[in-house]
């Protein structure tokens, strides 16, 4: 059966309120991007051949390791809306959504990319394309897909609020605020899907009762959850990962 080639100037209008809250969000997210590019203050010295990929230091790290998170949201994304039985697997709706989050997850990833290069001398200090294994997760399966992205939303949304802290450079600091509501909003629209009329778009488990703030987790923890699907090996000797 041919595959479903999506590209990411071939979404479809708007069509419920759901999706034009993502669809707005993730524009803004794009609106961001020449923000952050022309910037170059970085000095690390960039790594020797053939030695594990380090995600650098200070700004340039944290920028980094964002893209690394990006490329697995992207590639994840790109599997879904491209498996063979995307279109059964899924409703008319849910396909839209997903299609929406491929989108955006390939601008993060590909803004990432743009912005650390600019924003380094050297090309080699660039994260390089990595490569990702899901074990045994069936694509064609729709609540292992669903659960997957809900964790890798929110994933994402927790390494985004831990990383602020880390962040030196406003400009950088507001593009990251910026991208983590859209992955906020992700995750609230696939854990809708999964529970659909719940109050788990913003659960307890991801938003404190206490304080209304959402989860926050260090790099060194999220590598360890991400980790499970990179299999190309780096390392983030700043944050103690190597």
């Amino acid at each position: 059966m041919e595959k479903n080639k999506i590209k990411v100037h071939d979404v479809k209008p708007i069509r419920s309120n759901r999706r034009r809250f993502l669809k707005l969000s993730g524009a803004a997210a794009l609106g961001t991007s020449l923000l952050m590019m022309g910037c170059s203050d970085d000095d690390d010295m960039p790594p020797p051949p053939d030695s594990v990929f380090d995600l650098g230091t200070g700004d340039v790290g944290v920028l980094n390791y964002a893209y690394a998170l990006e490329q697995l949201e992207a590639d994840f994304y790109d599997k879904v809306v491209n498996d063979s039985n995307f279109n059964a697997t899924f409703n008319e709706n849910e396909r839209q959504i997903l299609i929406d989050l491929y989108n955006h997850e390939v601008i993060h990833r590909d803004f990432f990319n743009t912005a650390i290069s600019a924003a380094v001398q050297n090309q080699n200090q660039v994260l390089p394309t990595l490569e990702f294994d899901y074990g045994n997760l069936d694509f064609g399966n729709r609540e292992q897909v669903l659960t997957t992205s809900r964790d890798l939303e929110d994933t994402g949304v927790a390494a985004y609020n831990g990383a602020g802290k880390l962040i030196s450079n406003a400009g950088y600091l507001l593009v990251a605020g910026k991208i983590v509501s859209v992955e906020a909003r992700h995750a609230a629209a696939i854990r809708d899907l999964l529970n659909p009329g719940s109050t788990d778009f913003a659960g307890d488990d991801i938003v404190s009762p206490e304080n209304g703030l959402g989860r926050a987790l260090d790099p060194v923890d999220i590598v360890d959850i991400a980790g499970q699907f990179i299999t190309t090996p780096f390392t983030y000797m700043e944050q103690g990962i190597g």
